[in-house]
């Protein structure tokens, strides 16, 4: 098939017909091939799996609240290889590279309680543990809401007391990172070049001025990219609620799987579409398992890196950086 910026018809997964017509996703002078999915696909996604979190009620069920400032410096220099992690369950994460060695780290810690006994019963539950080795850092806020297999926590009722830890963290350039939170709050990268592992549950994912490849996700909100170098391996991006939007350097070169729902796909490359994967066979004694796949391939310029992107409810948006 040629490669055209328009295309009239693309099968998904070999079984549903898509439609193509112009749109603008934003004014701009590229016209954006959307495709119109015509018939409902179920969704196969491996969702992260939130900590029970039985408060439901209003802060003015909890009006004891008070204020705390963490600031702590680490040195990576001189490590071969660096990774962050920041393993968070209510608050936000930023994290900005430098061209410094140094890891500073800033988190304001808000807490809302019950009684002035719950306040300081949290005091003594909750920390942020620090784990530091060479070129290595892991930030893992710990508590009683934390989930163990053999304890039956799923179960557990609100402590009466909730911990919000928002991460400001300056890093590296050069970095991998590895960071998730759960409930009020967002997470922004920016500035940073190595590989990457992000999630969200109740917040968006903003990533700007990216240089790796690596998987951006969340549950309840958009997730939103924008890369300064094109990724160079295999890349996973997906929402449940929102959009997703890819912004990409020009002259990029990568096969697309796409999957979504209630939505419109966009793109300001032409593409032409890949040949539908078979249908892949398990068997399990005399059984025998078929597995579909739905998602729509396609190709940009001469292919590369699998970069997949799904959502449920939202358009997918592949643009060209102009920045």
């Amino acid at each position: 098939m040629r490669n055209a910026r328009f295309f009239t018809m693309l099968a998904l997964g070999g079984l549903f017909p898509m439609a193509a017509t112009a749109q603008y996703a934003n004014p701009m002078p590229t016209p954006h091939p959307e495709i119109g999915i015509s018939a409902a696909v179920p969704l196969d996604l491996h969702l992260p799996s939130p900590l029970p979190l039985p408060f439901g009620g209003s802060d003015g069920d909890l009006p004891v609240q008070a204020q705390e400032t963490i600031q702590k410096s680490f040195s990576m220099a001189g490590a071969a290889h660096r990774l962050l992690e920041v393993d968070n369950l209510w608050g936000s994460i930023e994290v900005v590279g430098t061209n410094s060695d140094q890891v500073e780290l800033t988190v304001n810690k808000s807490t809302r309680a019950e009684s002035k006994d719950k306040l300081e019963q949290s005091r003594k539950e909750v920390a942020l543990d620090i784990s530091e080795q060479q070129g290595s850092l892991k930030l893992y806020v710990n508590g009683p809401f934390r989930c163990h297999c053999d304890d039956g926590c799923g179960h557990r009722e609100f402590e009466g007391y909730v911990v919000k830890m928002d991460f400001q963290i300056r890093v590296p350039r050069d970095i991998d990172i590895r960071v998730k939170t759960v409930n009020e709050g967002r997470v922004v990268v920016r500035d940073v070049n190595g590989k990457f592992l992000v999630g969200n549950v109740n917040g968006d994912v903003e990533m700007s001025n990216i240089a790796g490849s690596g998987n951006a996700h969340t549950v309840n909100g958009p997730v939103k990219i924008s890369f300064r170098q094109n990724p160079r391996e295999n890349s996973d991006f997906h929402t449940i609620n929102g959009n997703v939007e890819l912004r990409f350097a020009q002259g990029l070169a990568a096969d697309f799987r796409f999957k979504t729902f209630n939505g419109s796909i966009y793109s300001d490359f032409p593409v032409t579409a890949l040949p539908v994967r078979a249908v892949q066979e398990e068997h399990h004694g005399a059984k025998v398992v078929f597995h579909a796949d739905r998602y729509t391939g396609v190709r940009i310029n001469s292919g590369g890196p699998e970069i997949k992107v799904e959502n449920l409810n939202g358009d997918i948006r592949i643009l060209e950086n102009h920045e």
